[in-house]
Order: C-alpha cells, then sequence, then structure tokens
C-alpha cells in the first residue's frame, strides 16, 4: 500500500488556541485520513491535544472522532494517530494547552 500526503505543514503553537491544521475543502468526503506529527521539540510542562473531528451525516455536525494527549518530553517524538474513516469531510486540530508554545510538523496522509 502507498500513502498520499494530503496536507502537510508546521504549526507554531499558541498555548490554549485550537490550530487548525487541515479542514474542509482540503479533507474531502469518503477517504481515511492519518495524523502524524513530531513532539520532538515538547519540554517538561507542555501538554499537546491532537484531534480528528467529522460528520456521520452530511447535514450533520462535526463532532470529534479521535484526541490523543502527550505531556512533557517525548521518548517516541512522532506521534501517528489510528486512522479515522471520514464519509463527510474532516477537519485536523493541534492544541497545546500548557508549557511553552512549541513548532510541530506534521502531515496528513490517505492509502492509496
Amino acid at each position: 500500500m502507498t500513502l498520499t500526503v494530503t496536507a502537510s505543514g508546521t504549526q507554531s503553537a499558541t498555548v490554549s488556541t485550537e490550530h487548525t491544521l487541515a479542514g474542509t475543502g482540503t479533507l474531502t468526503a469518503g477517504k481515511t485520513y492519518t495524523l502524524a506529527v513530531d513532539c520532538n521539540a515538547m519540554a517538561t510542562g507542555d501538554e499537546l491535544e491532537l484531534r480528528i473531528k467529522t460528520k456521520v451525516l452530511s447535514s450533520g455536525t462535526e463532532r470529534l472522532a479521535y484526541i490523543a494527549t502527550y505531556a512533557h518530553a517525548q521518548d517516541t517524538p512522532i506521534k501517528v494517530s489510528i486512522p479515522v474513516p471520514c464519509a463527510q469531510a474532516a477537519t485536523v486540530t493541534l492544541k497545546q494547552t500548557a508549557g511553552t508554545g512549541r513548532s510541530y510538523d506534521w502531515n496528513i496522509t490517505t492509502p492509496d
């Protein structure tokens, strides 16, 4: 199986701000998305939340489908979400909730 990078970049986190990494228009319906984030810059006192949101029906409300929380320096710095199938469009966010704002490299992939 090959993967396609759907979106990627570096996010400079502002503590307590939920940053949209990619959303509607970029992450379209009928795909399975996986988020990868490099957390190497995290240090003691830092906390980070990674989220993937989607809808069940096109007329529905976007809701949380995946969340992962990490704290302090990471022994395994690359974090990879479970694959999240999205029948409707998805939104992927990063939120640093504590510590010093860090920069995080990230990508979102889909299987071909």
